[in-house]
């Protein structure tokens, strides 16, 4: 009985022994999705696997579940597909290194779009970025969805999952990265000098950046707003200023 094939979208991942091929044939699992409550037979080794691989494991309701896997029968297990592998960072140092250039790296804090993540992944392929962090956590991740509207930049734009946004930078900090925050209230942004290693840190459609993020970013940069809405869409925001980033690192004068 064919009951534990893909949906048609072919991200999703459905039964036990769809779920543990897909994991020991090494494919790119994005998030885990196990019914609340199921723990037995062969859904403790897939949990284990999982947490070795350092996978996102989520917890739903069966209902919830069968929804999502449109009745097929899912046995309280079901897999998301990533649209393709999670880097490095050293796979985004080496980028940069190859390219004879200072890293330009962006910082997805908590984007839950998945179109804005795509639309950020082509802007930063056109823009010469080496690299894009984001959280396990409470983002958007490398989903079909974001794959298609990435236009194919996922393709040659390392992206990289880590656990902790403010300890990461942290981390990068220590190898010359300064970072940039697009928020309100900042210096304007195309006053800024861009020079060295950077790191430009976008945050959420609704609330911005988080606190500890924020307070790890060296400056705050903003875009005058002329209208009646106080924010930019967080795509648009991240495109204008890493366009800005290539103008200053291409040495394009601005006309006077």
């Amino acid at each position: 009985m064919d009951n534990e094939k893909r949906t048609e979208r072919d991200d999703l991942i459905i039964g036990r022994n769809a779920v543990s091929e897909a994991l020991k044939s090494g494919r790119a699992i994005d998030t885990l999705l196990v019914a609340k409550g199921e723990r037995n037979g062969s859904i403790g080794q897939i949990l284990a696997k999982c947490r070795d691989l350092g996978i996102v494991i989520k917890e739903v309701d069966r209902k919830k579940l069968d929804m999502m896997c449109n009745s097929s029968t899912h046995q309280g297990v079901a897999a998301y597909a990533a649209s393709h592998e999670y880097a490095s960072m050293d796979d985004v140092f080496a980028l940069a290194e190859e390219r004879g250039e200072k890293p330009f790296i962006i910082i997805c804090d908590e984007l839950e779009d998945p179109h804005n993540l795509g639309a950020i992944l082509r802007t930063a392929e056109a823009t010469g970025v080496h690299g894009v962090i984001i959280p396990k956590r409470r983002n958007a991740s490398l989903s079909y969805v974001v794959g298609k509207a990435s236009a194919g930049a996922v393709e040659y734009v390392p992206v990289v999952r880590v656990a902790n946004l403010a300890q990461t930078m942290e981390e990068l900090k220590e190898k010359g990265i300064w970072f940039y925050g697009a928020d309100m209230d900042g210096e304007n942004w195309c006053s800024v000098d861009y020079d060295g290693g950077v790191g430009l840190v976008i945050g959420s459609e609704g609330k911005g950046i988080s606190r500890l993020v924020k307070e790890k970013c060296d400056f705050i940069v903003s875009m005058p707003m002329k209208g009646k809405i106080n924010s930019l869409n967080a795509s648009v925001a991240a495109g204008v200023i890493m366009y800005e980033v290539a103008r200053q690192r291409a040495g394009i004068k601005a006309k006077g």
